[in-house]
Order: structure tokens, then sequence, then C-alpha cells
């Protein structure tokens, strides 16, 4: 067994070791690149590590879709928005590149009737996300309440509270929308006695 033999097969350990199976697979097709063209040590370095990290990615994406669950063919490209008039293409957009909604932890929600894109646009913002660098996880509403079978143990031998008002982000979120000098969305109703 010369050197160069022990040199590969430890090279191979250590690489395992070090969890880089792109470049364990690649090092040798590069090397001998390298040899032939008379690349510096930093060349030969950048290119595996650059294959490296471009492999972690392809990785990272395709195990973040598979997690995330979204139905296929659904994307932003196949979005019919001249259906949906209503809905701004711009801000999908720039909620679909995640910008600083996500970092403050805000919600996003899609109202409409059956067969309005719902689904669609949530499964290709998704996938925008997703390609972003994000971790989604997309569910139906029906799907969401029939795991929560759990509820029915919650309410047994519990004390429930209902409280049937105005929602109070709603109201905020109505008055903010409304802006300053405008009349309030609620009044209040007075009785006058006889």
């Amino acid at each position: 067994m010369t050197a160069s033999t022990i040199d590969t097969a430890r090279l191979g350990v250590m690489l395992n070791e070090l969890r880089l199976p792109t470049i364990k697979t690649m090092w040798p097709r590069f090397a001998e690149q390298a040899d032939k063209e008379g690349w510096p040590a930093a060349r030969f370095l950048s290119a595996l590590a650059e294959h490296e990290l471009a492999e972690r990615d392809r990785r990272r994406i395709e195990r973040h879709l598979s997690e995330a669950r979204l139905p296929p063919g659904k994307t932003l490209d196949s979005f019919d928005f001249e259906a949906v008039p209503m809905l701004s293409k711009a801000q999908v957009m720039a909620v679909a590149a995640g910008d600083a909604w996500l970092a403050q932890g805000a919600n996003l929600l899609l109202f409409g009737p059956p067969g309005g894109g719902k689904s669609h646009l949530a499964s290709a913002i998704g996938l925008a996300l997703v390609e972003g660098g994000w971790k989604v996880l997309f569910t139906r509403t029906t799907d969401l309440v029939q795991k929560l079978a759990a509820v029915d143990r919650l309410v047994h031998h519990a004390t429930i509270f209902e409280m049937n008002v105005e929602s109070y982000r709603r109201r905020v979120a109505l008055e903010r929308k409304r802006g300053p000098g405008r009349p309030p969305t609620r009044a209040t109703a007075k009785t006058l006695a006889d």
C-alpha cells in the first residue's frame, strides 16, 4: 500500500467525520483538473467548498419542501392574479419575499369562498419562502381542526368563559386602517327614557 493510497483513505475518513460528503465525492476529479491546469491551492479548495455549499443548500431546500407538505405545481407564476382583481400582485410578491413580516412573527390569513385560489396562493407563497430559506408547513383548516380532536378533552371538566365580543385586534386594525379624523367604526346606541 502506497503513501498516496493511505492518504486517500485517511482523507475519506476525515471528510466523513467532518460531514463533507460533496467534497468527499468531488475532490478526486477536482484534484486531477487542478493538477492538469496548475490551479493554486486556494482555487482548488474554493471550488470544493463552493460545491459543498451549493449541495447543502439544495439538500436543505429539498428537505424543507418535503417537510412543508405543499401541494405540487402551485407557484406564483401559475397563479391567475386577474381572476382575483382585489389582490395586489406587488403585495403578494413582497409577502412571498418574506421580508419583514416573518421576522416580526406576523400571521398571513387567506379568506374567501371555495375555489377562489386560497390554497394555490398559500402554497405558492410557501414555495417561495422555502426557496428563500424559510421553513413552512402547509395545512388546510379542516385538517388542522381534525387534529384538534384533543379540544374535546380540554373542555371536559373545564370552566368555560364565552366572550362573544368584537375582536380587539380586528377593531384596532380597522381603526388603524381608518386613520385619524374619521368617525369610529362602532357606534354607541343610547336609550332615551320617557
